[in-house]
């Protein structure tokens, strides 16, 4: 068995959940790299959206996506993860994500996050609690019944602790009849390993 990356352990759930036709949101591009694996596993027929405020980060996503002949099946918002729904509002194709099912489920089948700081970019830009709470908040609305939410928490000297203790806080007091949270560890790491986690809508 291979020796997962926090990123290959969630893409592995990614690629089990998205399906050709899907909804689906990248909250933070950083460098595209899940932005383009949810491009290509929603196919011809999906959408993908994806946030992050650093313009740096969404140049990089959208010539990567270009590289990829993917570029028209993503929107990319230069804008903090929390405009979420302000942003999909405002676009005319995004604005299907905020749909409702008749039995009251959103539209969206996986929604991606990396709480830290952009790979390679300055370590003092980083996603902080509040912000990236009412983000997670926004993000149980927008899934479809079975959708997911694929959680890599990083946490430690460059970005603190807060983060990561204010988003385990708010996972573990979910409603159990409406998600299940399943967060997992590197048990056996020093240094404060990066926390990966999985919501899914019940």
């Amino acid at each position: 068995m291979e020796n997962y990356q926090i990123t290959q352990w969630c893409h592995r759930f990614i690629e089990e959940q998205v399906k050709d036709g899907d909804y689906c949101i990248d909250t933070t591009c950083g460098n595209g790299h899940d932005t383009l694996l949810l491009c290509r596993l929603a196919g011809s027929d999906g959408l993908t959206a994806g946030f992050d405020i650093q313009e740096q980060a969404v140049e990089k996503t959208k010539k990567r996506l270009r590289e990829a002949g993917v570029e028209e099946k993503a929107r990319i918002f230069c804008c903090g993860h929390e405009k979420m729904r302000e942003q999909l509002a405002e676009d005319p194709d995004c604005r299907k994500m905020l749909e409702k099912t008749q039995d009251g489920y959103g539209s969206v089948s996986c929604v991606v996050f990396n709480f830290g700081y952009l790979p390679g970019g300055a370590h003092d830009l980083a996603t902080k609690a509040q912000t990236s709470l009412e983000a997670v908040e926004q993000s149980l609305e927008l899934l479809k019944k079975g959708g997911i939410i694929s959680l890599c928490i990083y946490s430690g000297k460059d970005s603190g602790f807060e983060e990561k203790e204010a988003l385990m806080e708010y996972l573990k007091g979910l409603d159990s009849k409406k998600y299940l949270v399943i967060m997992s560890s590197y048990y056996n790491r020093p240094n404060h390993p990066p926390v990966p986690g999985l919501i899914i809508r019940l």
